[in-house]
């Protein structure tokens, strides 16, 4: 089993992860937990507060209660572990400590944050140590609360997991992207040697900082001597242009590189040759492949800053990340979006995980009652009328520019279909104009109650997919 603490950690600076309270920073701030470094000991060194440590230290608590501190990830994503680091806290240091995990916009203020559920339970801690604790949690988070136990100092605080983009935020799937990118869920899954450099440098945000900043191998000594890298992409994707950035790495640069591409991380597919490289440069290289996987080799050995790999979603990488957001949804308010059914919602959480959501909605729509359905219309406006969200807004686009004799027909036929079916006209208006609403409206007053149903039906299961490929375009 892969150890957690090989994954990304989720509440890194360098990721935008970020200290937003805490109850008492006294003895040493808040902010310091986050830092990349491993904390430090200065023997000798005092502020006018007590001792210098390099972590959050709270004061004696003298009252009921304990401190905690909150925290918003850098990136939103699943955690599989935590790493809760005592280091150079030996008689200081808290006795136990818990998390909870929410979710919410990035700039929500601290005191507004709700929701919170608990991931780790109270555990107990060891002085100047680092003490790991694996996460039973599919759900994926935003902002933690960090409980320490009665108060005292952590050097660090580590939250290992996988990324869950917020895709709306990230432009969306329908864009090309940088699908390697740490921050968008790209992993690197493993490599032949990083002795000077993590992997995980060659995917992380930004530009390289210095030589440090980059994935680096020691040097070869043999004939022929490779090194090599294996990116997973965020998802299927129809890849384009890829990077290589050997900024910083002037002595130490590869002298020539080559791509692979693999759609299952086991065959692969070159994409770009042996090529010659060169010192402290970007690379910029056009290539055409169906990936989900690329591997990068060097010869014979060295440093490179950063890999970016350009590309665009394919139909099956949109479905994983649809899955992969309903999967790991700690709420129900994506999925209320898509469907006004309450009981399709709870329904389609209570199928996690699953792979094709379109299937798995498409079988709970067709089991549900007709009362369930009736409540699925209502959460509609009627075709025309300006209110209902962005989301319908969208959908009756053919309607902003209609003839008001046009739009008076559409007013008058929906009163009529309200009459004679009681529940509003719904169809799938994505892409259709408002004279061909008006037509299909009139044509369907001709069916009976029975059959209308199962048409009304049709048109909402038709807008429901429509609105599962919104969650992540």
């Amino acid at each position: 089993m892969t150890d957690f603490r090989d994954l990304a950690d989720l509440a890194s600076e360098r990721l935008g992860g970020s200290v937003l309270y805490a109850t008492d920073d006294y003895f040493a701030e808040k902010e310091n937990l986050l830092k990349q470094a491993p904390a430090v000991w200065k023997e000798h060194e005092y502020t006018d507060r007590g001792k210098w440590m390099d972590g959050w230290e709270s004061r004696r608590k003298r009252v009921e209660g304990h401190d905690y501190a909150i925290i918003r990830l850098g990136a939103p994503g699943v955690i599989r572990g935590v790493v809760i680091d005592t280091a150079f806290f030996r008689g200081n240091f808290p006795s136990h400590a818990s998390l909870e995990g929410c979710v919410a916009p990035v700039e929500t203020p601290h005191d507004a944050l709700t929701n919170w559920l608990e991931i780790l339970p109270k555990s107990e801690l060891q002085g100047n140590m680092e003490n790991a604790f694996a996460i039973d949690s599919p759900l994926a988070f935003t902002h933690l609360r960090f409980h320490i136990y009665p108060d005292g100092g952590v050097a660090r605080l580590r939250v290992h997991g996988e990324v869950v983009p917020d895709w709306h935020r990230e432009g969306g799937l329908d864009h090309e992207l940088d699908l390697a990118a740490i921050e968008h869920g790209g992993q690197v899954l493993t490599c032949s040697d990083m002795f000077f450099g993590p992997k995980h440098n060659l995917i992380m945000p930004g530009r390289a900082i210095n030589m440090s900043d980059g994935w680096e191998t020691r040097r070869s000594r043999g004939a022929g001597h490779t090194d090599w890298v294996i990116v997973k992409l965020a998802c299927e994707a129809h890849v384009r242009r890829v990077e290589l950035d050997t900024s910083w790495f002037k002595g130490n640069f590869p002298d020539t590189a080559s791509l692979d591409a693999s759609r299952d991380g086991e065959t692969w597919q070159e994409i770009l040759p042996r090529t010659k490289m060169l010192a402290d440069t970007r690379h910029v290289y056009d290539v055409d492949a169906v990936a989900t996987h690329i591997r990068l080799t060097v010869y014979p050995d060295g440093g490179v800053a950063r890999m970016r790999v350009w590309g665009r979603a394919t139909d099956a990488g949109r479905k994983a990340m649809i899955a992969q957001m309903i999967n790991t949804l700690a709420g129900d308010a994506p999925l209320r979006r898509v469907c006004g059914s309450a009981e399709w919602v709870r329904r389609m959480l209570a199928a996690r995980p699953m792979t094709d959501p379109f299937a798995t909605s498409d079988e709970i729509w067709a089991s549900l009652s007709e009362k369930d359905w009736q409540e699925a219309f209502a959460a509609h406006p009627r075709i025309g009328e300006r209110k209902g969200g962005a989301w319908s807004a969208q959908e009756q686009s053919g309607t902003r520019t209609a003839a008001a004799e046009t739009m008076l027909a559409l007013a008058d036929a929906n009163r009529r279909y309200e009459e004679k079916f009681g529940h509003i006209y719904i169809v799938c208006a994505t892409g259709r104009s408002a004279d061909d609403m008006l037509r299909l409206c009139n044509e369907r007053l001709d069916n009976d109650p029975a059959t209308e149903l199962r048409v009304a039906a049709e048109e909402q299961r038709k807008i429901m997919h429509l609105r599962l490929e919104k969650l992540v375009t």
